[in-house]
């Protein structure tokens, strides 16, 4: 499910530093004035990379429940 659009709609919400499914990390200094987040950490690394096999399996798949590409 896309939120993304309408997070960034609600006033509230200044900055998105990352947008995904997997475990993240956040890197966060503290100094007197504050804190801020300095940067985000995605550290998975794919399982695999798609063949030409793959992607054409995968598009017969989607074509077969209706989905256009």
């Amino acid at each position: 499910m896309n939120v993304l659009n309408q997070l960034k709609l609600v006033p509230e919400v200044c900055s998105i530093y990352c947008a995904t499914a997997n475990p993240v990390e956040v890197v966060v200094a503290e100094t007197e004035l504050g804190r801020g987040v300095l940067g985000v950490i995605d550290g998975s690394v794919p399982v695999g990379v798609e063949s030409e096999d793959d992607v054409a399996e995968r598009r017969a798949l989607l074509r077969s429940i209706g989905y256009k590409l």
